[in-house]
């Protein structure tokens, strides 16, 4: 009984703080600190959000802190962006000012 357009939008508050996974069949966004997987369909990383751990989703728009892993198949590093991961995407757009450290592998078709 999926359904794609009841799939919702979660928002972390800033004042949270998570340790462990998050799944989620819609979008993430992220405005405080996550240590742990996150897995979803669209994931937002606010200015003000941190998150130390993998990401695993269609479209990452990161504009905080990541530290770990990402799978993408859309990744945009904002201008805000500070990044230490080992990114594996298909479509990538970097901002000038972005911070990124790690490795960019590309998927194969």
């Amino acid at each position: 009984m999926s359904n794609p357009s009841s799939t919702g939008k979660s928002v972390l508050a800033s004042d949270l703080k998570i340790t462990g996974d998050i799944v989620s069949k819609g979008s993430v966004e992220v405005m405080g600190e996550v240590d742990g997987s996150i897995i979803a369909d669209s994931l937002v990383l606010s200015h003000d959000g941190a998150i130390k751990g993998t990401i695993t989703a269609k479209t990452v728009d990161l504009r905080g802190k990541l530290s770990g892993k990402i799978d993408s198949t859309m990744l945009t590093l904002r201008s805000a962006a500070q990044m230490t991961a080992d990114v594996t995407y298909t479509t990538l757009s970097i901002e000038s000012g972005a911070q990124i450290e790690g490795t960019f592998k590309i998927k194969k078709a």
